[in-house]
């Protein structure tokens, strides 16, 4: 038997999972669609193309609405970001048994990658249309991109800090990130830690549709969201949230909380190259990569297995991902035969793209795949490029080592050139 956690031990652990997405109103019914393959895309019923001249009219939208597990009032008080993050950490803190940790100890990081767009969107019609004094009182604290990470902090009675990182598409990934250096740094016991988004509207399917960044497969929205493949064509927005429980060894050990995952290392970096496409070369992913596999020790390191990648199905960030993945874990197994031979799966082929929510809930399929030993499939690749020399997992989910030490790792890279890294073994 080891040893406790001493209470210096900069151990950091996973004790605590929610979530709500397009595959699944919490983490285990999402998973289990995540597994066999489902698709959470679909065409949405409305006239945007008519009425705004949107090419693309299909995203993945919540499975189980927001209005159907939250109150009037909680609904009324919130925008649906922080609505969607709520439901999320409840569902962590009640997974991780809803720790006894002084309020003082208690922080929140829950970022978002553009917040209460809806809010203020709908703000400005009122203001346009009926005035500014039909405005409603909250609209600002509704609207501002902390308003998740407060609303959490306020539920869960948290005041060592609610902390609101945001960092476009990497932002879910990179609230772990800084839950990680609370705990290490012995600012927090406890942190409720994830990512938020509800930005599917004309505007951003728009916008996005300018920067030639979105799929317009309006024929198929089920399978448009195609990582690695040789047709693919942009990513699928999606909406929803990721919520983990990350706390200290020493503190889940004192209270005998079940852990999933130790969070063994992170990495952030940036590329400096680019306001909205990476780096071509990868160095800054590779540079994130090295440093968490680095902080998590050469014997974590070599039990990398499986990789869930950012891969949001764009002609250009699949392969440079791809080939970041390679040259990273060359380094940490010793040869590109065993790095190659690394599962990898792009599980925004079903969930969408959830922008700043993607890095916490592909965070979760990560520590899901450490405990099932499992990783999940890529679906819709009907030709894999073959610039990608990774092992990408195709259609059905493939086992990993039976036994033994296991670590996985998660990417999530967002416009800005902001890249961070996440590895998690088992406990």
């Amino acid at each position: 038997m080891s040893a406790a956690p001493s209470a210096t031990d900069p151990l950091t652990v996973v004790t605590g999972l929610g979530a709500t997405t397009p595959l699944g109103g919490d983490v285990e019914t999402t998973w289990q669609a995540v597994l066999a393959g489902q698709p959470g895309v679909h065409a949405l019923s409305n006239t945007w193309p008519e009425d705004y001249g949107i090419v693309t009219n299909f995203a993945a939208t919540l499975k189980v609405p927001a209005h159907s597990v939250l109150t009037g009032p909680e609904l009324r008080r919130a925008d649906p970001s922080a609505q969607y993050a709520l439901i999320a950490a409840r569902q962590a803190w009640a997974d991780a048994g809803a720790p006894d940790v002084a309020p003082e100890r208690l922080a929140v990081v829950i970022a978002s990658g553009i917040g209460g767009l809806h809010t203020m969107l709908t703000a400005w019609d009122t203001v346009r249309d009926r005035g500014a004094r039909k405005l409603l009182p909250l609209t600002v604290p509704m609207l501002m991109p902390n308003s998740p990470a407060a609303t959490v902090a306020i539920d869960l009675a948290a005041r060592g800090g609610a902390h609101a990182p945001v960092s476009a598409c990497a932002s879910g990934a990179e609230a772990l990130v800084l839950a990680s250096r609370l705990i290490q740094q012995d600012l927090a016991d406890v942190v409720v830690a994830g990512g938020t988004e509800a930005a599917i509207h004309p505007l951003t399917l728009g916008a996005f549709g300018r920067m030639r960044a979105l799929s317009t497969r309006s024929d198929s929205p089920e399978t448009a969201s195609r990582p690695y493949c040789v047709t693919r064509d942009g990513f699928v927005m999606g909406e929803g949230a990721g919520a983990l429980v990350v706390e200290s060894a020493a503190h889940a050990h004192a209270r005998g909380a079940r852990v999933h995952a130790r969070l063994a290392g992170v990495g952030s970096t940036s590329d400096a190259y680019d306001v909205a496409p990476p780096d071509p070369t990868g160095q800054g992913q590779i540079r994130a990569m090295r440093s968490a596999l680095r902080q998590a020790g050469p014997a974590v390191a070599r039990a990398v297995a499986h990789v869930n990648a950012h891969a949001t199905a764009t002609p250009a960030g699949d392969t440079i991902e791809a080939r970041a993945i390679v040259e990273a874990l060359t380094e940490a197994l010793g040869s590109r035969q065993r790095a190659e031979a690394v599962k990898v799966s792009g599980t925004k082929s079903m969930t969408g793209h959830l922008l700043g929510a993607a890095g916490a809930v592909e965070s979760i399929f990560a520590i899901l795949a450490l405990r099932d030993r499992l990783a999940p499939p890529t679906i819709n690749i009907q030709e894999l490029d073959p610039e990608v020399t990774c092992h990408v997992v195709r259609d059905q989910p493939e086992p990993l080592p039976a036994t033994g030490p296991l670590a996985v790792m998660n990417n999530a890279f967002g416009f800005g050139g902001h890249n961070m890294a996440l590895v998690f073994a088992t406990a």
